[in-house]
């Protein structure tokens, strides 16, 4: 039974997101905002659900390397593979923005998750966790964030305005009603795929950590990775990008900062590893992006092998 809920979990997801970048994208257009700006939020926001409701979950029930692992592994994913297949498939246009100022900011968000727990580690070797403050400092850097985006959205607004399109109420609904199907479409299949993966996984006598950073990595992250390559191929490559980049903001600084201010996250000692990864890809993102603006298929080619040899490792670690 997990096999066909799994199977049912991909079909909602790919559709899911050809449902929700097609009415994204063209809200975007009706509101005269940059596509850039919807790939940082809403779109980021929503495929980003899976993994806080996942970790918030897991938290919550006690298993809380599960929580903390699974956004580090997703972020991972979604630096190296999503990115990867998708420049792959189709390269990347880079906005300048993007390189100034986003993948500059989620390099920031992932030193300063660091930066928390080692304090904690060092401080106290008996007891590795990011703790309530963590979680508040955390949130703290969203507002930080969620200030920049209005910013954004003040001075990227168009200055011509097609009001036909704009006036119409039937295009309204439709794309709205598009936007909110195919986003509950990722949502629940994110967590079909989360589940039924899970019970296999745990089935197969893996361990919560391994779980945490594939298997329930994997699984939350392909809403991110389906919205990316849909909208790389309709040719949405700020979408494309920007979902990415937002969505390891959010994960870090939304869904972990809400996770530890609920309650306590302890973390394994081997999650230092993963996070020097995930800043070492960070950093990969930005030099690549700055080459001519574009991640081109043998970056993306470079960034899907990097994944490959770090599940590799994991695996075999654990």
């Amino acid at each position: 039974m997990n096999y066909i809920l799994l199977v049912i979990g991909f079909a909602l997801l790919i559709k899911g997101a050809d449902f929700f970048v097609d009415g994204a994208s063209k809200i975007a257009r009706l509101m005269n905002i940059s596509p850039l700006l919807i790939g940082l939020t809403v779109v980021s926001f929503g495929t980003s659900a899976p993994e806080a409701t996942v970790s918030i979950t897991a938290a919550i029930e006690g298993t809380e390397s599960v929580a903390f692992s699974n956004v580090i592994g997703s972020n991972i994913f979604n630096i190296s593979l999503a990115i990867g297949l998708t420049a792959f498939i189709f390269p990347l246009k880079v906005e300048s923005t993007t390189i100034r100022k986003e993948i500059p900011f989620t390099l920031l968000t992932t030193v300063a998750l660091f930066i928390l727990i080692s304090d904690v580690f060092f401080q106290n070797h008996l007891s590795n966790a990011l703790t309530r403050s963590d979680g508040i400092i955390l949130l703290l850097f969203l507002l930080i964030f969620l200030n920049y985006i209005f910013e954004v959205a003040r001075n990227n607004r168009e200055q011509v305005l097609d009001k036909k399109v704009a006036t119409s109420s039937k295009t309204w609904g439709k794309n709205i009603f598009f936007t909110i199907a195919g986003l509950l479409a990722i949502i629940f299949g994110g967590n079909l795929v989360v589940n039924s993966s899970t019970n296999i996984a745990y089935a197969w006598g893996m361990s919560e950590t391994l779980v945490g950073l594939t298997i329930i990595a994997i699984g939350t992250s392909l809403p991110e990775l389906a919205t990316s390559v849909t909208a790389a191929v309709k040719k949405q490559n700020e979408i494309a990008l920007g979902n990415i980049v937002g969505s390891n903001i959010f994960n870090v600084l939304f869904v972990l900062g809400s996770t530890a201010t609920i309650t306590t996250l302890t973390i394994n000692n081997k999650i230092f590893f993963d996070m020097a990864v995930l800043i070492i890809l960070t950093i990969t993102l930005l030099v690549f992006s700055s080459t001519k603006r574009t991640i081109g298929r043998l970056e993306g080619m470079t960034l899907t092998i990097a994944y490959v040899l770090y599940i590799a490792y994991v695996i075999f670690r654990n």
